[in-house]
């Protein structure tokens, strides 16, 4: 995918409200959440079991309506971004408040909603860079987990 659009994607989620029952009345918004998906916990495999619910893939899934080259670019534009933000980060960078700002609109578009609250309060003065650290750390493991998971899928066919 051209980086070009890769980006306009990601600038277009970080623009799209997030409600619970608006991911299921897209176009797609059947896509599964892998989380749900098992009765039995011995039929998560390390991938799925690793998945903590920082990051809504059913809404990504239903906003990218099931493309999983979509999702897994739009994955991977996030995680090549956060490794730019991180050093950001600091309250000692003049800069923090402009990338907790572009990582809130960010997380909100790939279905990371704890981590947009988290930056929102960061804004407000009510929560640390470090809580926005944390939560980023936490998605960056989700992002890991689902991707995992995938491409285990991808090898069984």
């Amino acid at each position: 995918m051209d980086p070009l659009i890769k980006s306009q994607l990601l600038y277009q989620l970080s623009y799209t409200p997030i409600r619970d029952s608006e991911a299921l009345k897209r176009p797609g918004g059947e896509a599964r959440n892998i989380r749900n998906e098992f009765e039995s916990a011995r039929t998560f495999s390390m991938a799925r079991r690793d998945i903590s619910g920082a990051v809504d893939f059913a809404y990504l899934e239903g906003f990218a309506m099931g493309d999983q080259a979509v999702i897994e670019e739009v994955l991977a534009l996030f995680r090549e971004q956060a490794a730019l933000w991180t050093p950001l980060l600091t309250p000692e960078h003049p800069g923090w408040r402009d990338a907790v700002h572009t990582v809130k609109g960010a997380a909100r578009g790939i279905g990371a909603v704890a981590l947009g609250e988290v930056c929102q309060r960061a804004e407000d003065g009510a929560a640390s860079l470090d809580e926005v650290k944390t939560a980023l750390d936490q998605v960056l493991l989700d992002i890991a987990a689902y991707v995992h998971e995938q491409a285990l899928r991808s090898l069984k066919g």
